[in-house]
């Protein structure tokens, strides 16, 4: 695999995540992966396994690869090269993005590929890109290493975590990269006459994945695509969705050090100390009424891509709706105001926190009764998957992974697991609230969702099996015709 972030190592988003998970999921299937990452400044980690050069944009860079155990079957090799790497910040400083980030991402490609070419220690079958930063890594197989006798042969899979995030470069930069000028067409490497790092990972992948099946779908539609739709409509066929999954040991009611006690869906009743700790937390009262009262947390970036704009729209009307909340996050500096607003007007029924504390996190997943999401679009999302694991239950717009995690509770059947709106307006999104309000007031209806919750499978040996999927299928399709007509069935 081939990541611009490696958490715990380096990370802005959940690509980092993805990166460190995955691999480890497939190491506990019996596979064996490695990670290309930067080594960028702070990370101290690994142990020197071999050096690679390469010549990019008239200057040769040298860089070490240090390796790292993640798991059993799993490692990173972080690339060392200090002039690209050794920054203040991954792509950016305060704010403003590196001139140079085509060659330090280009160099990244480049350096993992160099690896296979020369100084791997064992066979790979399938190299996986991970957004952006990793694009180009299909072109460079097919142009550059397509003679090699065995890394020409592997096959490329890609995956946008984020179709918002295109890895746009001024179209000078495509001889500099190495790359032809016969690339530079719409079928290429050209988006709207811009070197597009992103379309190259789409059009020189030999399969695709995004991060749920909704999301995939939604991506092929102009409200969804930021004018990348029609490229992905033209390579549809190549296409998967496979949802995240989360870490089942770091979110774990059973077994979180956050919490102040313990609870599974077997034996709740830990919920009520969370929920008591939550307050107590955000400064709220924590008395019977108050544990009695619908308690809502909300945890996220406060931007427009996760419904806040929707908040904003009715915030007094929601506040008053008779729950108490508890959000926590930084953002848009209009939402951080609203909020401290609403907090001052109300003090015993809205807490706030502008920052992120990860104690805070798992206590507002593991105390509060609902959990507030109503994104304007959300190509995953985790945090639906962290609720319903603690028997918090989401209350959710329906899009992207949203969608795909959460299944809209049926009073009849007693079947569901949280509140989907479909309308991206304030009034849809009160009345989904106000739904989960009203379940809540029947305690057995209550419980038998929230145990639905907790029992479905988040992990992400389930996404794994997925990707393993995803990667026999281009095995498979790369392997000579005769041997094919050979290979058993399976």
């Amino acid at each position: 695999m081939i990541a611009s972030e490696l958490a715990p190592y380096s990370k802005t988003g959940g690509l980092a995540d993805v990166a460190s998970a995955l691999p480890k999921a497939l190491g506990r299937a019996g596979h064996r992966v490695t990670v290309v990452t930067p080594r960028y400044r702070g990370i101290a980690a690994g142990t020197w396994r071999a050096d690679v050069q390469a010549t990019v944009a008239g200057q040769t860079f040298a860089a070490g690869l240090w390796e790292e155990p993640l798991g059993p079957g799993a490692r990173a090799l972080f690339v060392d090269c200090p002039p690209l790497y050794d920054r203040d910040g991954l792509y950016n400083t305060h704010q403003v993005d590196f001139d140079d980030n085509p060659l330090r991402f280009a160099f990244l490609s480049i350096a993992a590929l160099e690896w296979l070419a020369s100084a791997a220690d064992e066979p790979v079958d399938v190299v996986h890109g991970h957004d952006w930063q990793a694009g180009l890594t299909g072109a460079y197989l097919s142009q550059h290493f397509a003679r090699h006798p065995t890394v020409g042969r592997l096959p490329f899979v890609f995956t946008i975590h984020n179709l918002a995030y295109q890895g746009p470069a001024d179209k000078s930069w495509l001889p500099r990269l190495g790359l032809g000028w016969d690339l530079f067409t719409v079928h290429g490497l050209e988006f709207w006459d811009h070197l597009s790092f992103l379309k190259a990972g789409v059009n020189f992948s030999d399969a695709f994945t995004t991060v749920s099946p909704t999301y995939a779908e939604e991506i092929q539609r102009p409200e969804y695509g930021f004018g990348f739709d029609g490229v992905i409509r033209a390579r549809a066929a190549a296409l998967t969705g496979i949802l995240n999954g989360i870490d089942v040991d770091a979110w774990d009611p059973a077994r979180d050090p956050y919490l102040p006690e313990p609870f599974s869906a077997a034996a709740p009743a830990g919920k009520v100390a969370a929920k008591r700790a939550a307050l107590e937390a955000f400064g709220l009262p924590a008395g019977s009424d108050a544990l009695a009262r619908p308690l809502i947390g909300l945890v996220s970036r406060l931007v427009d891509q996760k419904g806040f704009d929707l908040v904003a729209q009715v915030a007094e009307r929601l506040v008053d709706r008779g729950p108490a909340f508890l959000v926590l996050g930084t953002g848009d500096g209009r939402y951080e105001h609203l909020w401290r607003m609403l907090a001052a007007r109300r003090p015993e029924t809205v807490g706030v926190h502008i920052g992120f504390d990860e104690r805070l996190a798992h206590l507002v997943e593991g105390g509060a009764d609902m959990f507030l999401m109503p994104s304007r679009y959300e190509p995953c999302g985790l945090n639906q998957m962290y609720s319903q694991r603690y028997g918090t239950v989401p209350v959710v717009r329906a899009t992207g992974g949203l969608v795909d995690s959460v299944t809209p509770w049926n009073a009849t059947t007693k079947r569901g697991t949280g509140f989907l709106f479909s309308d991206y307006s304030g009034q849809a999104m009160l009345d989904a609230v106000d739904e989960a309000v009203r379940t809540f007031a029947s305690p057995a209806d209550w419980r038998r969702l929230q145990r639905n919750g907790m029992k479905v499978d988040f992990s992400w040996d389930r996404s794994a099996r997925a990707y393993v999927k995803v990667y026999k299928g281009v095995i498979a399709a790369r392997r000579p015709r005769r041997q094919r007509a050979s290979a058993p069935r399976t």
